[in-house]
Protein backbone atom coordinates (compact mmCIF):
# COMPACT_ATOMS: atom_id res chain seq x y z
CA UNK A 1 0.00 0.00 0.00
CA UNK A 2 1.21 3.47 -0.51
CA UNK A 3 2.01 5.92 1.99
CA UNK A 4 3.10 9.64 2.37
CA UNK A 5 6.47 10.90 4.30
CA UNK A 6 5.88 14.12 5.84
CA UNK A 7 8.48 16.32 7.94
CA UNK A 8 6.47 18.53 9.91
CA UNK A 9 6.56 22.61 10.23
CA UNK A 10 6.68 23.64 7.26
CA UNK A 11 3.92 26.41 6.30
CA UNK A 12 0.96 25.71 4.17
CA UNK A 13 0.79 28.66 1.60
CA UNK A 14 0.29 30.30 -2.02
CA UNK A 15 -2.59 30.15 -4.61
CA UNK A 16 -4.93 26.97 -4.64
CA UNK A 17 -6.57 25.97 -7.39
CA UNK A 18 -9.81 24.00 -6.50
CA UNK A 19 -11.12 21.00 -8.11
CA UNK A 20 -14.78 20.09 -9.18
CA UNK A 21 -17.32 18.83 -6.41
CA UNK A 22 -16.68 15.16 -5.74
CA UNK A 23 -19.88 15.05 -4.28
CA UNK A 24 -21.90 16.40 -7.37
CA UNK A 25 -19.44 14.98 -9.81
CA UNK A 26 -20.20 11.39 -9.25
CA UNK A 27 -24.15 11.62 -9.59
CA UNK A 28 -23.54 13.58 -12.65
CA UNK A 29 -21.74 10.34 -14.15
CA UNK A 30 -24.27 8.44 -13.55
CA UNK A 31 -26.75 10.72 -15.23
CA UNK A 32 -25.22 9.83 -18.74
CA UNK A 33 -27.51 6.75 -19.02
CA UNK A 34 -30.67 9.11 -19.11
CA UNK A 35 -29.92 9.97 -22.56
CA UNK A 36 -27.93 8.79 -25.84
CA UNK A 37 -26.55 12.17 -26.57
CA UNK A 38 -23.13 13.24 -25.31
CA UNK A 39 -22.94 15.08 -21.67
CA UNK A 40 -19.58 17.00 -21.50
CA UNK A 41 -18.59 18.05 -17.91
CA UNK A 42 -15.89 20.29 -17.41
CA UNK A 43 -13.40 20.82 -13.95
CA UNK A 44 -13.40 16.95 -12.91
CA UNK A 45 -11.76 15.91 -10.29
CA UNK A 46 -9.35 12.99 -10.93
CA UNK A 47 -10.12 11.56 -8.02
CA UNK A 48 -10.32 7.08 -7.24
CA UNK A 49 -13.89 7.27 -7.02
CA UNK A 50 -14.36 8.78 -10.40
CA UNK A 51 -11.52 6.40 -11.93
CA UNK A 52 -13.73 3.58 -10.46
CA UNK A 53 -17.13 4.94 -11.59
CA UNK A 54 -16.14 5.76 -15.41
CA UNK A 55 -14.89 1.98 -15.43
CA UNK A 56 -18.20 0.65 -14.48
CA UNK A 57 -19.84 3.13 -17.05
CA UNK A 58 -17.45 1.57 -19.48
CA UNK A 59 -18.39 -1.87 -18.25
CA UNK A 60 -21.91 -1.06 -19.14
CA UNK A 61 -21.30 0.13 -22.38
CA UNK A 62 -21.31 3.77 -22.09
CA UNK A 63 -18.20 5.56 -24.39
CA UNK A 64 -15.98 7.83 -21.83
CA UNK A 65 -13.20 9.93 -23.56
CA UNK A 66 -11.15 12.45 -20.86
CA UNK A 67 -9.23 15.16 -21.98
CA UNK A 68 -7.62 16.92 -19.00
CA UNK A 69 -10.13 17.87 -16.79
CA UNK A 70 -13.17 17.74 -19.53
CA UNK A 71 -15.32 14.59 -19.77
CA UNK A 72 -17.31 13.46 -22.40
CA UNK A 73 -19.87 10.39 -21.80
CA UNK A 74 -21.75 8.95 -24.06
CA UNK A 75 -24.47 5.96 -23.00
CA UNK A 76 -25.54 5.21 -26.79
CA UNK A 77 -23.93 1.82 -26.82
CA UNK A 78 -25.36 0.87 -23.41
CA UNK A 79 -25.40 -2.93 -23.61
CA UNK A 80 -26.38 -3.96 -20.15
CA UNK A 81 -27.99 -2.71 -16.56
CA UNK A 82 -26.22 -5.08 -14.60
CA UNK A 83 -22.77 -3.53 -12.82
CA UNK A 84 -19.75 -5.21 -12.06
CA UNK A 85 -19.56 -7.02 -8.26
CA UNK A 86 -16.19 -6.25 -7.92
CA UNK A 87 -16.26 -2.16 -9.06
CA UNK A 88 -19.56 -1.60 -6.75
CA UNK A 89 -17.78 -2.89 -3.68
CA UNK A 90 -15.52 0.02 -4.59
CA UNK A 91 -17.36 3.10 -4.20
CA UNK A 92 -20.65 4.13 -2.45
CA UNK A 93 -22.04 5.74 -5.63
CA UNK A 94 -22.26 2.48 -7.47
CA UNK A 95 -25.68 2.70 -6.08
CA UNK A 96 -26.76 6.27 -8.46
CA UNK A 97 -27.16 4.53 -11.22
CA UNK A 98 -30.37 2.33 -9.85
CA UNK A 99 -32.30 5.08 -10.54
CA UNK A 100 -31.63 6.39 -14.13
CA UNK A 101 -30.73 2.97 -15.07
CA UNK A 102 -34.35 1.81 -13.92
CA UNK A 103 -36.04 4.93 -15.27
CA UNK A 104 -34.75 4.79 -19.12
CA UNK A 105 -33.64 1.01 -19.56
CA UNK A 106 -36.24 -0.43 -17.12
CA UNK A 107 -33.77 -2.51 -14.91
CA UNK A 108 -30.59 -2.40 -13.16
CA UNK A 109 -28.59 -4.55 -11.02
CA UNK A 110 -26.46 -3.06 -8.19
CA UNK A 111 -24.47 -5.06 -6.31
CA UNK A 112 -23.62 -3.60 -2.77
CA UNK A 113 -21.68 -0.69 -2.92
CA UNK A 114 -18.32 0.27 -0.91
CA UNK A 115 -17.28 3.05 0.46
CA UNK A 116 -15.69 4.59 3.85
CA UNK A 117 -16.71 2.96 6.99
CA UNK A 118 -17.99 5.90 8.90
CA UNK A 119 -20.89 4.68 10.77
CA UNK A 120 -24.36 2.42 9.24
CA UNK A 121 -25.28 3.82 6.28
CA UNK A 122 -28.69 2.92 5.11
CA UNK A 123 -30.10 2.72 1.50
CA UNK A 124 -33.61 2.45 2.47
CA UNK A 125 -34.50 5.66 1.60
CA UNK A 126 -33.48 5.08 -1.89
CA UNK A 127 -35.57 1.62 -2.17
CA UNK A 128 -38.14 3.82 -0.45
CA UNK A 129 -38.00 6.56 -3.28
CA UNK A 130 -37.63 3.82 -6.00
CA UNK A 131 -40.95 2.07 -5.28
CA UNK A 132 -43.03 4.74 -4.73
CA UNK A 133 -42.30 5.55 -8.61
CA UNK A 134 -43.63 2.04 -9.47
CA UNK A 135 -40.02 0.03 -9.29
CA UNK A 136 -40.12 -3.65 -8.50
CA UNK A 137 -36.94 -4.52 -6.25
CA UNK A 138 -35.58 -7.75 -5.22
CA UNK A 139 -33.14 -8.28 -2.86
CA UNK A 140 -30.48 -11.50 -2.72
CA UNK A 141 -26.75 -10.80 -3.26
CA UNK A 142 -27.60 -7.77 -5.32
CA UNK A 143 -30.21 -5.42 -5.28
CA UNK A 144 -32.55 -5.60 -8.41
CA UNK A 145 -34.33 -3.19 -9.78
CA UNK A 146 -37.43 -3.32 -12.69
CA UNK A 147 -40.18 -1.28 -13.89
CA UNK A 148 -42.07 -0.62 -16.38
CA UNK A 149 -42.97 3.36 -17.35
CA UNK A 150 -42.29 5.10 -13.91
CA UNK A 151 -45.40 7.33 -12.85
CA UNK A 152 -45.04 10.40 -10.29
CA UNK A 153 -45.46 10.06 -6.48
CA UNK A 154 -45.56 12.51 -3.70
CA UNK A 155 -42.84 10.99 -1.46
CA UNK A 156 -41.81 12.43 2.14
CA UNK A 157 -38.25 10.91 2.93
CA UNK A 158 -37.46 10.19 6.35
CA UNK A 159 -34.55 11.40 6.39
CA UNK A 160 -32.47 13.85 4.04
CA UNK A 161 -30.51 11.51 2.47
CA UNK A 162 -27.93 13.12 -0.02
CA UNK A 163 -27.64 10.08 -2.30
CA UNK A 164 -31.07 9.34 -2.53
CA UNK A 165 -32.47 12.46 -3.11
CA UNK A 166 -30.22 12.47 -6.26
CA UNK A 167 -30.89 8.75 -7.32
CA UNK A 168 -34.77 9.68 -7.13
CA UNK A 169 -33.90 12.81 -8.51
CA UNK A 170 -32.85 11.17 -11.85
CA UNK A 171 -35.15 8.74 -12.12
CA UNK A 172 -38.20 11.07 -11.74
CA UNK A 173 -37.01 13.41 -14.42
CA UNK A 174 -38.58 10.43 -16.81
CA UNK A 175 -41.67 9.62 -14.98
CA UNK A 176 -45.16 10.20 -15.90
CA UNK A 177 -46.46 12.82 -14.23
CA UNK A 178 -44.88 15.70 -11.65
CA UNK A 179 -43.53 13.89 -8.24
CA UNK A 180 -42.32 15.72 -5.16
CA UNK A 181 -40.13 15.05 -2.77
CA UNK A 182 -40.12 16.16 0.68
CA UNK A 183 -37.80 16.79 3.38
CA UNK A 184 -34.51 16.31 0.45
CA UNK A 185 -31.26 17.06 0.81
CA UNK A 186 -30.38 20.52 -1.04
CA UNK A 187 -26.76 20.26 -0.05
CA UNK A 188 -24.48 22.62 -2.71
CA UNK A 189 -23.70 19.23 -4.51
CA UNK A 190 -27.52 18.09 -4.70
CA UNK A 191 -28.13 21.18 -6.54
CA UNK A 192 -25.39 21.24 -9.12
CA UNK A 193 -27.14 17.93 -10.44
CA UNK A 194 -30.27 19.04 -10.41
CA UNK A 195 -29.13 22.53 -12.52
CA UNK A 196 -27.18 19.92 -14.78
CA UNK A 197 -30.40 17.56 -15.08
CA UNK A 198 -32.35 20.45 -15.99
CA UNK A 199 -29.92 21.69 -18.67
CA UNK A 200 -30.50 18.07 -20.26
CA UNK A 201 -34.09 19.05 -20.70
CA UNK A 202 -36.05 18.36 -16.74
CA UNK A 203 -38.15 20.27 -15.37
CA UNK A 204 -37.40 20.39 -11.72
CA UNK A 205 -38.09 23.66 -9.34
CA UNK A 206 -36.89 23.96 -5.65
CA UNK A 207 -33.65 23.89 -5.99
CA UNK A 208 -32.09 24.54 -2.86
CA UNK A 209 -34.91 23.73 -0.70
CA UNK A 210 -36.41 20.65 0.64
CA UNK A 211 -39.22 20.09 -1.01
CA UNK A 212 -38.45 19.47 -4.85
CA UNK A 213 -41.13 19.36 -8.18
CA UNK A 214 -39.87 17.23 -10.93
CA UNK A 215 -41.86 17.26 -13.67
CA UNK A 216 -41.49 13.95 -15.99
CA UNK A 217 -40.60 14.47 -19.71
CA UNK A 218 -40.54 12.43 -22.52
CA UNK A 219 -36.85 12.58 -23.54
CA UNK A 220 -33.65 14.24 -22.14
CA UNK A 221 -30.87 15.32 -24.21
CA UNK A 222 -26.88 16.06 -23.79
CA UNK A 223 -25.73 19.08 -22.12
CA UNK A 224 -22.42 20.76 -21.16
CA UNK A 225 -22.04 21.69 -17.87
CA UNK A 226 -19.09 23.12 -15.37
CA UNK A 227 -18.37 21.12 -11.99
CA UNK A 228 -18.89 23.70 -9.22
CA UNK A 229 -16.00 24.13 -6.75
CA UNK A 230 -15.78 21.54 -4.10
CA UNK A 231 -16.36 23.49 -0.89
CA UNK A 232 -14.91 20.36 1.32
CA UNK A 233 -11.13 20.35 -0.37
CA UNK A 234 -11.36 24.46 -0.46
CA UNK A 235 -12.19 23.92 3.69
CA UNK A 236 -9.66 21.06 3.89
CA UNK A 237 -6.82 23.11 2.09
CA UNK A 238 -8.26 26.47 4.29
CA UNK A 239 -7.54 24.42 7.53
CA UNK A 240 -4.08 23.15 6.17
CA UNK A 241 -2.93 26.65 5.78
CA UNK A 242 -4.21 28.32 8.49
CA UNK A 243 -3.29 25.46 11.18
CA UNK A 244 0.42 25.50 9.81
CA UNK A 245 0.56 29.10 9.88
CA UNK A 246 0.48 30.40 6.17
CA UNK A 247 -1.36 32.24 4.08
CA UNK A 248 -3.77 31.06 1.01
CA UNK A 249 -5.54 32.74 -2.02
CA UNK A 250 -8.30 30.23 -3.62
CA UNK A 251 -9.42 31.72 -6.81
CA UNK A 252 -13.14 30.46 -7.75
CA UNK A 253 -13.35 29.08 -4.31
CA UNK A 254 -17.54 28.79 -5.37
CA UNK A 255 -20.57 29.75 -4.06
CA UNK A 256 -20.80 33.17 -1.93
CA UNK A 257 -23.65 31.21 0.29
CA UNK A 258 -21.81 28.15 0.52
CA UNK A 259 -18.55 29.97 1.91
CA UNK A 260 -20.58 31.83 4.28
CA UNK A 261 -21.91 28.33 5.67
CA UNK A 262 -18.26 27.40 6.01
CA UNK A 263 -17.28 30.58 7.82
CA UNK A 264 -20.15 30.67 10.47
CA UNK A 265 -17.78 27.61 11.78
CA UNK A 266 -14.61 28.25 10.70
CA UNK A 267 -15.30 31.68 12.73
CA UNK A 268 -15.29 29.85 15.89
CA UNK A 269 -12.09 28.62 15.77
CA UNK A 270 -10.68 32.24 14.99
CA UNK A 271 -10.44 31.66 11.32
CA UNK A 272 -11.05 34.99 8.87
CA UNK A 273 -10.43 35.42 5.71
CA UNK A 274 -12.34 38.29 3.17
CA UNK A 275 -13.72 37.24 0.08
CA UNK A 276 -14.15 39.65 -3.82
CA UNK A 277 -16.99 37.54 -5.30
CA UNK A 278 -16.29 34.09 -5.63
CA UNK A 279 -12.30 34.48 -4.70
CA UNK A 280 -11.21 34.26 -0.98
CA UNK A 281 -7.89 35.58 0.81
CA UNK A 282 -6.97 33.62 3.97
CA UNK A 283 -4.30 36.30 5.97
CA UNK A 284 -1.74 33.93 8.30
CA UNK A 285 -3.31 33.70 11.39
CA UNK A 286 -0.92 32.71 14.14
CA UNK A 287 -2.59 33.93 17.53
CA UNK A 288 -5.98 32.56 16.53
CA UNK A 289 -8.52 32.16 19.59
CA UNK A 290 -11.08 29.83 19.49
CA UNK A 291 -14.27 32.19 20.13
CA UNK A 292 -16.26 31.06 22.77
CA UNK A 293 -20.51 31.40 22.87
CA UNK A 294 -22.36 33.92 24.76
CA UNK A 295 -21.96 34.28 28.45
CA UNK A 296 -18.02 32.90 27.75
CA UNK A 297 -19.31 29.43 27.26
CA UNK A 298 -17.45 26.62 25.69
CA UNK A 299 -18.54 26.65 21.66
CA UNK A 300 -20.07 23.61 20.50
CA UNK A 301 -19.29 23.34 16.61
CA UNK A 302 -21.75 20.18 15.48
CA UNK A 303 -22.55 19.24 11.71
CA UNK A 304 -26.19 17.97 10.56
CA UNK A 305 -27.70 18.36 7.26
CA UNK A 306 -27.47 21.68 4.97
CA UNK A 307 -27.21 24.45 5.70
CA UNK A 308 -25.72 23.09 8.95
CA UNK A 309 -21.64 22.88 9.38
CA UNK A 310 -21.32 19.59 7.11
CA UNK A 311 -20.13 16.25 8.15
CA UNK A 312 -17.20 15.91 5.55
CA UNK A 313 -14.86 19.15 7.59
CA UNK A 314 -15.63 18.15 11.43
CA UNK A 315 -11.76 15.71 11.24
CA UNK A 316 -9.96 18.80 9.32
CA UNK A 317 -11.40 20.94 11.83
CA UNK A 318 -10.79 18.93 14.68
CA UNK A 319 -6.91 19.24 13.57
CA UNK A 320 -7.35 23.09 13.34
CA UNK A 321 -8.78 23.11 17.10
CA UNK A 322 -5.49 21.51 18.37
CA UNK A 323 -3.06 24.05 17.00
CA UNK A 324 -5.65 26.80 18.49
CA UNK A 325 -6.30 28.75 21.91
CA UNK A 326 -8.94 27.81 23.51
CA UNK A 327 -11.36 24.93 24.30
CA UNK A 328 -14.12 23.75 21.88
CA UNK A 329 -16.49 20.68 22.00
CA UNK A 330 -17.28 18.60 18.79
CA UNK A 331 -20.09 17.26 18.38
CA UNK A 332 -20.44 14.51 15.48
CA UNK A 333 -23.84 13.67 14.67
CA UNK A 334 -24.13 12.45 11.15
CA UNK A 335 -21.60 9.15 11.63
CA UNK A 336 -21.23 7.33 14.60
CA UNK A 337 -17.77 6.20 13.05
CA UNK A 338 -16.05 9.08 12.74
CA UNK A 339 -14.67 10.51 15.30
CA UNK A 340 -12.61 7.17 16.18
CA UNK A 341 -9.27 8.92 13.93
CA UNK A 342 -8.67 11.05 17.14
CA UNK A 343 -6.93 7.97 18.85
CA UNK A 344 -4.12 9.08 16.32
CA UNK A 345 -3.91 12.63 17.18
CA UNK A 346 -3.86 11.81 20.90
CA UNK A 347 -0.89 9.49 20.32
CA UNK A 348 0.71 12.61 18.58
CA UNK A 349 0.09 14.69 21.55
CA UNK A 350 -2.77 16.36 21.02
CA UNK A 351 -4.90 17.50 24.18
CA UNK A 352 -8.45 15.54 22.86
CA UNK A 353 -10.97 14.38 26.20
CA UNK A 354 -13.05 11.92 23.73
CA UNK A 355 -16.78 11.91 25.58
CA UNK A 356 -18.42 9.27 23.48
CA UNK A 357 -18.34 7.91 19.76
CA UNK A 358 -20.00 11.40 18.92
CA UNK A 359 -18.31 14.05 21.17
CA UNK A 360 -14.67 15.05 21.58
CA UNK A 361 -13.45 18.53 23.54
CA UNK A 362 -10.17 19.87 22.03
CA UNK A 363 -7.90 21.73 24.48
CA UNK A 364 -5.28 23.71 22.45
CA UNK A 365 -2.73 25.06 21.59
CA UNK A 366 -0.61 21.74 21.48
CA UNK A 367 2.80 21.02 19.77
CA UNK A 368 2.24 17.98 17.55
CA UNK A 369 4.49 14.71 17.25
CA UNK A 370 5.46 13.37 14.16
CA UNK A 371 4.04 9.32 13.99
CA UNK A 372 2.65 6.49 12.65
CA UNK A 373 -0.48 6.59 11.03
CA UNK A 374 -3.28 5.21 8.71
CA UNK A 375 -5.85 7.11 7.33
CA UNK A 376 -9.33 5.18 7.91
CA UNK A 377 -11.15 7.12 5.58
CA UNK A 378 -11.25 10.12 3.28
CA UNK A 379 -11.92 13.04 5.47
CA UNK A 380 -9.62 11.85 8.80
CA UNK A 381 -7.02 11.04 6.01
CA UNK A 382 -6.48 14.44 5.16
CA UNK A 383 -7.07 15.59 8.98
CA UNK A 384 -3.85 13.30 9.76
CA UNK A 385 -2.13 14.63 6.61
CA UNK A 386 -2.99 18.08 8.11
CA UNK A 387 -1.60 17.01 11.45
CA UNK A 388 1.49 15.29 10.24
CA UNK A 389 2.51 19.49 8.32
CA UNK A 390 1.80 20.73 11.77
CA UNK A 391 3.91 18.01 14.00
CA UNK A 392 7.30 18.37 14.96
CA UNK A 393 9.40 15.46 12.93
CA UNK A 394 8.74 12.73 10.77
CA UNK A 395 4.97 11.58 10.17
CA UNK A 396 4.55 8.53 8.04
CA UNK A 397 0.66 7.93 7.10
CA UNK A 398 -0.25 4.46 4.98
CA UNK A 399 -3.15 3.62 3.16
CA UNK A 400 -3.22 6.39 1.66
CA UNK A 401 -4.74 5.50 -1.04
CA UNK A 402 -7.75 5.86 0.84
CA UNK A 403 -7.08 9.82 0.78
CA UNK A 404 -6.68 9.05 -2.84
CA UNK A 405 -10.56 8.82 -3.28
CA UNK A 406 -11.16 12.33 -2.46
CA UNK A 407 -8.25 14.61 -3.40
CA UNK A 408 -6.76 15.18 -6.81
CA UNK A 409 -2.67 14.49 -6.78
CA UNK A 410 -3.17 15.46 -2.42
CA UNK A 411 1.16 15.54 -2.20
CA UNK A 412 2.25 17.16 -5.53
CA UNK A 413 -0.37 20.11 -4.90
CA UNK A 414 0.56 20.35 -1.02
CA UNK A 415 4.32 20.36 -1.77
CA UNK A 416 3.58 23.11 -4.37
CA UNK A 417 2.01 24.75 -1.54
CA UNK A 418 5.35 24.41 0.59
CA UNK A 419 4.70 21.01 2.57
CA UNK A 420 7.69 18.60 2.98
CA UNK A 421 5.87 15.56 1.39
CA UNK A 422 6.95 12.58 -0.81
CA UNK A 423 4.89 9.46 -1.84
CA UNK A 424 6.18 6.08 -1.33
CA UNK A 425 4.42 3.41 -3.05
Amino acid sequence: MAKFIINGGKPIGGTFHPRGNKNAVLPMLASCVLTDQPIILHNVPLINDVKVMLQLLESIGVDVTLDDHTLTLCAKGLHTTELCPELCAKVRTSILLAGPLTARHGSATIYPPGGDVIGRRRLDTHFYGLRSLGAEIAIDQAYRFKAGPLTCWKMVFDEASVTATENILMAATLAEGASTIYNAACEPHVQDLAHLLNAMGADISGIGTNNLTIRGVENLHGAEYTVQPDYIEVGSYIAASVATGGQLAIPNAGDPLTLQVMQRTFAKLGVEWTRDGRDLFVPQQTQRRIRPDEGNATPKIEDGIWPAFPSDLMSVCIVLATQTHGTALFFEKMFESRMYFVDHLLGMGANIIPCDPHRVVVVGPTQLRGGMLSSPDIRAGMALLIAACCAEGQSIIKNVQVIDRGYEAIEDRLAALGADIVRED
